[in-house]
């Protein structure tokens, strides 16, 4: 089944609110579905929080999150039962701007990252840097750590990895879509975060990695699991979807950060299409999952060139069952085409 031009009886506008982790690949895709379509999407890059909020609130046509709602969330909808329907893998990398190492690739352990965050490594000379990055002159200068002001997907992955590798972060600060940050300065969304990295020198951030790319800032290697340094490439964040894959509930709402694995990059993540199962308007449900058919198929071969990886074969066949399972005023809602 592929989508292969406008479907007569759809609507011809949708509209999307959420995370800014995927806003790059997502802007690809539906300028490239109305190419195929005529239909609109006009997407909100607003976070993952005002994503989760948009379609509890029934505001917008579909949610965008990469961090899956919690039970109380879902509970909470105004519409009924809600779809997580995976649409791509990303990196969140610590990615950093200091004066005179521009070209170094810093290597961090989860531990160290903690540490940064929390405020008890304060200096980029500290010696348990300093221990993993033999050879590299790290200057005696203060650490400013850069973090989300808002509710945050990309916060939830960062700190969903933190707590998993430090009890201490755990204990302290948790893992959420938006916590108490023990210190450093804040940016909005992965965009605001990134630039405030690249204007504050001796700073430090997370993003997803093509911010830290099209900046042009330093991206850190962390240390995985397995004691390896790895970079945040597609193949270790495939491969961490890979490891977690006999874990990965029916509903796909699932964490892969610290998973097993000698090239697994520890800090990946899913990014999730929100939509109702049940949705009144049929135009729309069938608008809505013909893109996420396109979104989870055809528009796969995007991901790479954008800094995303695409879907494993086994999570693209539980994302279809999902899609199928959505109807329209009753009526099963995906033409088959």
């Amino acid at each position: 089944m592929a989508i292969t031009g406008p479907f007569e009886g759809e609507a011809k506008t949708l509209t999307g609110a959420g995370a800014t982790f995927p806003a790059a690949l997502y802007s690809k895709y539906f300028n490239e579905y109305n190419k195929l379509t005529k239909v609109e999407v006009n997407y909100q890059s607003i976070g993952s929080g005002g994503g989760i909020k948009a379609i509890s609130d029934q505001t917008a046509d579909f949610g965008a999150t990469d961090s899956p709602m919690t039970d109380a969330q879902l509970k909470e909808a105004k519409g009924g039962e809600i779809l997580h329907i995976p649409m791509a893998l990303g990196a969140v990398v610590a990615t950093y701007n200091i004066p005179g190492l521009e070209t170094a690739r810093l290597k961090f352990t989860g531990e160290t990252l903690a540490a940064i965050f929390l405020g008890t490594i304060t200096k980029w000379n500290d010696p348990k840097i300093a221990a993993d990055n033999a050879g590299v002159k790290l200057p005696a200068e203060d650490i400013v750590s850069v973090h989300r002001s808002d509710g945050s997907g990309t916060s939830f992955v960062f700190t969903d990895y933190l707590s998993a590798v430090s009890p201490e972060w755990k204990t302290k600060v948790g893992a959420s879509t938006t916590v108490n940050w023990p210190g450093g300065v804040g940016g909005k969304g992965n965009e605001g975060v990134a630039g405030e990295v690249k204007q504050t020198p001796f700073s430090i951030g997370y993003v997803e990695l093509i911010y830290a790319v099209q900046n042009k800032l330093g991206v850190g290697l962390v240390k995985n699991k397995a004691g390896q340094f790895v970079e945040p490439a597609l193949a270790g964040v495939t491969g961490a979807a890979a490891a977690a894959a006999g874990k990965v509930a029916p509903d796909l709402r699932v964490s892969i950060v610290d998973q097993d694995g000698p090239t697994t990059y520890p800090i990946s993540s899913f990014t999730w299409l929100l939509a109702y199962k049940q949705m009144t308007d049929s135009a729309k449900a069938t608008a809505l999952t013909r893109l996420l058919w396109w979104g989870t198929h055809e528009a796969q071969k995007f991901n790479g060139d954008l800094g995303y990886a695409p879907l494993p074969p086994e999570i693209v066949t539980k994302g279809e069952a999902m899609i199928k399972s959505i109807t329209g005023a009753g009526k099963p809602a995906f033409p088959g085409k």
